[in-house]
């Protein structure tokens, strides 16, 4: 028995080591829109589009830190009300009259969902179909719980035009506050960062791409290229599919094909008589933001544990052998070190009980990052061996939800699996 766990114990640790040497520096949170301070050299038109569903609560505030950003160019705000109950509609307006910019606010009442859509890229696709009429340069896909910083539109237009790059997405500051917030959310994000690493990501030669729905800037040829919204008019994880389909739309390097408003042999286009250069295509860039943050509070396990339940098996493409593998390779990964600290002081067993310390340091070494990047206290870092099993359950819940027909549900929708998704 001690051979085996010894053996076990050594493969854990092993995966350790790779994950911190050879996969993407996931870890680290250098990734960071607000690193530098840009300078705007051109004004692209932009234009925000934010579906709605029941947010009167919180679109006094958000909708207040978009209509004071102080990107200095052309920017109108498009409101998708999602058939909300909670006159969240009546609250936007008061907002945008309170600010003195009723002009810049277009609140659209969403028609019905249409089969084959989910509903939150259905009000999108809304949303973009109005604010196509000003001929944008650029659309911010934001979500209805998000408080940017006035800097924000700025730096991710800065970013986007001076990186050449087709979109831009942040991984909002999300809300950690209580007790569960703090114990588990720093986690979310770095697990999404494990899944997608961001300097993979961001490398236009490595196929992994992903992004962050709170915060997404889109050149609008870039959307038209790929076809639009409707091409992931289903997916549940829509942030990462936009992501894959505008990478998988073009390589490093490319320059697009020059149509009407674009000239000279640069590849720059006219807007408002400012030139500037056009994106390659296919180049993303996704990273993280200090300053703009979520406002949706998840108070409770219960909520989190939902929040997580609804696509955890969605991100494992409904596949029950992908589930097995989480469900095996979590708690090896994860729990492993701390149960072999565990038996190897009962039975004696130093060689267990030291690789056992050495890989629970090793992944606390590779979470502290997070827990910094989050102010939490530095032990919650040694608390990720229970956090993890606490989301592998999560996974779990979630594909058990999908074979009961209630997996995807939000706001009041159940979204079932989809071949296309």
């Amino acid at each position: 028995m001690d051979v085996i766990v010894l053996g076990l114990m050594l493969l854990s640790l092993t995966i350790w080591l790779g994950l911190l040497c050879f996969w993407g520096q996931f870890w680290r949170t250098d990734q960071q829109l607000e690193v530098t301070e840009t300078q705007l050299q051109s004004l692209p038109v932009v234009c925000a589009v934010v579906p709605a569903r029941n947010e009167a609560e919180l679109i006094p505030t958000s909708l207040r830190s978009l209509l004071l950003q102080d990107y200095p160019g052309s920017f109108n705000v498009f409101l998708v009300d999602d058939r909300s109950t909670d006159r969240t509609a009546n609250f936007a307006e008061g907002v945008a009259h309170a600010v003195g910019k009723p002009q810049q606010l277009h609140i659209i009442s969403g028609v019905s969902l249409p089969p084959g859509w989910s509903g939150k890229l259905w009000a999108v696709e809304q949303g973009i179909k109005s604010a196509s009429l000003f001929a944008p340069d650029y659309f911010l896909l934001t979500d209805a719980d998000i408080e940017h910083d006035p800097g924000n539109l700025r730096r991710l237009v800065a970013k986007a035009v001076q990186e050449d790059l087709d979109m831009v997405s942040v991984m909002v500051r999300l809300r950690c506050e209580s007790f569960w917030e703090k114990l588990l959310i720093p986690a979310f994000v770095f697990f999404f960062q494990k899944l997608y690493p961001f300097r993979w990501v961001n490398n236009p030669n490595n196929p992994i791409a992903g992004a962050a729905g709170g915060s997404i800037l889109i050149a609008r040829e870039a959307l038209e290229r790929i076809g639009g919204i409707q091409v992931i008019r289903q997916a549940l994880i829509d942030d990462c599919a936009l992501a894959m389909a505008v990478k998988k739309s073009g390589g490093a390097g490319e320059q697009r094909s020059r149509g009407a408003g674009e000239q000279g042999s640069k590849g720059y286009k006219e807007n408002n008589h400012t030139p500037y250069p056009m994106p390659s295509q296919g180049r993303i860039w996704l990273g993280l933001s200090s300053l703009t943050r979520s406002l949706r509070p998840y108070d409770s396990l219960a909520t989190i544990w939902d929040m997580v339940a609804r696509t955890a098996y969605t991100q494992l493409n409904y596949s029950p052998l992908l589930l097995l593998g989480t469900l095996v390779g979590m708690p090896l990964i994860y729990l492993a070190p701390p149960v072999c600290v565990i038996l190897g002081a009962v039975w004696g067993n130093w060689a267990i009980a030291l690789t056992g310390i050495l890989g629970w340091l090793l992944m606390t070494f590779a979470y502290y990052p997070t827990i910094r990047f989050y102010k939490c206290s530095v032990w919650f870092a040694f608390s990720l061996p229970a956090i993890a099993f606490l989301y592998t359950l999560m996974t779990l819940d979630s594909a058990l939800h999908h074979w009961q027909g209630r997996g995807g549900a939000w706001k009041g929708r159940v979204y079932p699996n989809s071949d296309n998704l």
